[in-house]
């Protein structure tokens, strides 16, 4: 028999889906992908820097209505 059946793995999912709510999931792994990436950075001895991510300028302002007596 295998370790885990598609019955097992589905379990699996439900209790996770459960636990963290579909919303959170996401967020777990990115911020586990984002710890192996730093973890592997760290055991090749490099760093790969990545660019910042892209800040949008602001809006101009709009200059003031005069107001009309």
């Amino acid at each position: 028999m295998d370790l885990f059946s598609p019955m097992h793995l589905l379990l699996l999912f439900l209790i996770v889906v459960l636990l963290f709510g579909g919303r959170k999931i996401p967020e777990v792994m990115r911020g586990l992908g984002e710890g192996i990436r730093s973890f592997k950075e760290g055991m090749s001895g490099t760093s790969q820097t990545a660019a910042p991510p892209a800040q949008t300028p602001p809006a101009p302002e709009k200059p003031a209505e005069e107001k009309k007596a």
